[in-house]
């Protein structure tokens, strides 16, 4: 009787006949892994519904969530020309924005180059103490495809201007030109100067989306070639499984007013960058790479994130690797919206987070 009563204040007494039903249809199934591998289980048919905006998050962060779809998320292009294009168009548009915002945040860029890379030097106007022997690199976004030139720099400088840092960002070659392993080539050959520049576990590596990818990427290859590793690393909502896999590549598809779908330009920048490898290889999604001895990881991502299943996955197999890893999920947030505006509330807590983390981790 007492069993019951608790199970009535837990769940309510809809929720017991409920679970009592779940259960026996849980029971009756067969859970041998051969059934796990084989059993074609039905989808669950979504009735279409209303998403308003939540009352949850910030004014800033609700114009966002509001804004209607980019067209260009079911673009998918059938050439180089058309593809340059459309990168070119991108570039233009963020490196309008880039002297307001690196004024507000107080911070300076310089295109340098190292070890031949393309990069681009962001230091905040005020270095702490603490901060004057620490060194992060930075791999930027884009899908893999935008985001060339100082348009890559946005992250890096607001890493800088929140967290007082200096940041290397890398400008790594992309497709349609230099499809994989070129971009993963050229970080690595950044990392491989910059651990000469200040000491290792002075260092750390981020990045979001594709240069989330990029920064458990370079990890991986780190571990291959039995390089010395960052002290901590952050991936924003990476990109970690360029195949359509997981929950929320389905249930937050039309939902992310960011990425929207996979089927559309993502999918075609996946094939684009990973040019006839297969998806899965750990260099291109690392979530299926080894991530026994990866440095302590901080993880963002959104309630509305496409890539919310990628960063949880990311997050859930670090654990079970036995690594340090935190998760931040922001309400409402679609696909790396915390770096789309820098001065909304929930963007600078997120740089801050991410900078607490690495001042916890990095030595001085």
């Amino acid at each position: 009787m007492l069993k019951h009563k608790l199970r009535a204040t837990c769940f309510g007494f809809a929720g017991v006949t409920g679970s009592i039903i779940l259960f026996t249809q849980i029971a009756a199934l067969n859970y041998s892994p051969e059934t796990l591998q084989t059993t074609p289980y039905p989808a669950l048919q979504v009735p279409a519904h209303t998403v308003p905006v939540p009352n949850t998050v910030s004014p800033e962060l609700q114009i966002q969530i509001a804004a209607p779809y980019d067209p260009s998320w079911k673009v998918a292009p059938t050439s180089s020309a058309q593809w340059k294009s459309l990168v070119a168009a991108d570039a233009a548009a963020v490196i309008a924005t880039l002297p307001q915002i690196r004024e507000r945040l107080g911070v300076k860029v310089e295109a340098m180059k190292i070890a031949g890379v393309n990069v681009f030097m962001v230091t905040p106007n005020i270095i702490p103490p603490e901060n004057q022997n620490r060194l992060l690199v930075h791999v930027h976004g884009g899908g893999y495809v935008f985001g060339t030139g100082e348009a890559g720099t946005l992250e890096a400088i607001e890493m800088a201007g929140y967290g007082h840092f200096k940041v290397i960002s890398v400008n790594y070659r992309m497709p349609p030109d230099f499809p994989f392993p070129a971009g993963l080539d050229d970080a690595m050959a950044v990392w491989k100067v910059a651990i000469t520049m200040a000491k290792p576990e002075n260092m750390g590596i981020l990045g979001s989306s594709a240069g989330g990818g990029l920064t458990l990427a370079m990890v991986l290859r780190a571990k291959q070639e039995h390089l010395p590793m960052p002290a901590a690393i952050a991936a924003g909502t990476p990109w970690a499984d360029l195949s359509k896999t997981g929950d929320t590549y389905f249930s937050n598809q039309m939902l992310d007013n960011i990425l929207v779908s996979y089927d559309g330009a993502l999918e075609a920048s996946a094939l684009l960058y990973a040019n006839g490898h297969d998806l899965k290889d750990p260099l291109i999604s690392p979530i299926y790479g080894d991530m026994h001895d990866f440095p302590p990881t901080i993880l963002t991502t959104g309630t509305r994130d496409l890539f919310l299943s990628n960063t949880v996955r990311v997050h859930r197999k670090l654990r079970q690797c036995g690594v340090e890893a935190a998760l931040h999920v922001y309400e409402g947030m679609s696909h790396a919206q915390f770096c789309i505006d820098p001065f909304a509330p929930e963007s600078k807590e997120a740089f801050l987070e991410i900078a607490s983390f690495f001042n916890a981790h990095l030595g001085k």
